[in-house]
């Protein structure tokens, strides 16, 4: 696929508003991407666009204005399976800064222990329609004992729907997993519609799942997202201990351009307490991930 005749699209605001809520100390972001720049970090040709360059010193300003001082950055379709771009910037962000890489299930242990060894808590699997799918829920299965080996978890991105036929497979992974986006159901079909009623089961029954409160920009379709804060604030109460928030910048595949500051304001609704913000800001992400570093200011360049 060739995309040098399509323009690079915006995902982000160059100047999102700052938040007033105050975050706590070591506060992270628990799922943000980073794009090129595509000359030092070259772009897939299977990529399904082409994104505005949004690398490593815009995030960490943004962190800076939000007030985050850890990350977790997943590697994007959009730069395959060369993890490059997140090894860059994990580097970069002097134990801050972390990250979940890109790999096809039969990826060799060297390469596992590598990624590890630089700064990789977990691999990621996509079985979304506009993503194309890198392997089988079996085979990803498979992989985890091998993720266990070098400490990391698993990370899937799915459609609402697949829920059901993919929980009873997940279930028997050998490593932490953590479930993107709030399993990308629609909110405004509520809590009682049978995808995240089996969502909320998963997570409540099986204290190997972990779930990012991330995306109420993604399952409601325009702000304030009073729909998707509602289930946010539902699985937060839910798993206290096993929920993550991020901001999902740049926002990639998106309906909308959100506003990180909205986002980041959003969570007075979605951990409504003091002891609820910490948990999910601070020591959730702390107890999956392990930050070595404990500094509260994002890495300046």
């Amino acid at each position: 696929m060739t995309h040098d005749t399509q323009p690079p699209v915006l995902t982000y605001l160059l100047q999102p508003r700052r938040p007033a809520l105050v975050l706590p100390t070591g506060a992270c972001d628990s799922h943000v991407h980073v794009f090129g720049p595509a000359a030092a970090f070259p772009y897939a040709a299977s990529r399904g666009f082409t994104p505005v360059d949004a690398g490593k010193e815009t995030l960490f300003a943004l962190h800076r204005q939000m007030g985050i001082s850890r990350c977790v950055i997943v590697q994007s379709a959009v730069h395959g399976f060369d993890n490059r771009v997140v090894e860059d910037a994990i580097a970069a962000g002097g134990g801050h800064y972390l990250g979940v890489a890109l790999v096809p299930a039969a990826v060799s242990d060297a390469e596992l222990l590598r990624l590890a060894e630089a700064g990789f808590s977990g691999v990621r699997f996509n079985f979304m329609k506009h993503l194309t799918a890198s392997a089988s829920v079996e085979d990803i299965v498979a992989l985890t004992p091998r993720l266990a080996a070098v400490g990391m978890h698993l990370q899937v991105h799915f459609e609402s729907s697949l829920v059901h036929s993919l929980a009873p497979m997940l279930r028997q992974s050998a490593v932490p997993v953590v479930i993107d986006h709030m399993g990308r159901v629609d909110a405004t079909l509520g809590a009682d519609h049978p995808d995240f009623a089996a969502l909320e089961q998963l997570v409540r029954s099986d204290e190997r799942f972990y779930i990012k409160v991330s995306g109420i920009d993604r399952i409601d379709p325009a702000p304030p997202y009073a729909h998707g804060i509602a289930l946010a604030r539902r699985l937060v109460a839910t798993a206290p201990d096993r929920c993550l928030w991020g901001t999902d910048w740049p926002h990639p595949n998106h309906t909308h351009v959100p506003d990180d500051g909205q986002l980041v304001d959003s969570l007075t609704e979605i951990a409504s307490t003091p002891a609820a913000l910490q948990a999910l800001l601070v020591n959730n992400p702390q107890k999956l991930y392990g930050f070595s570093a404990t500094g509260a200011t994002a890495p300046v360049l």
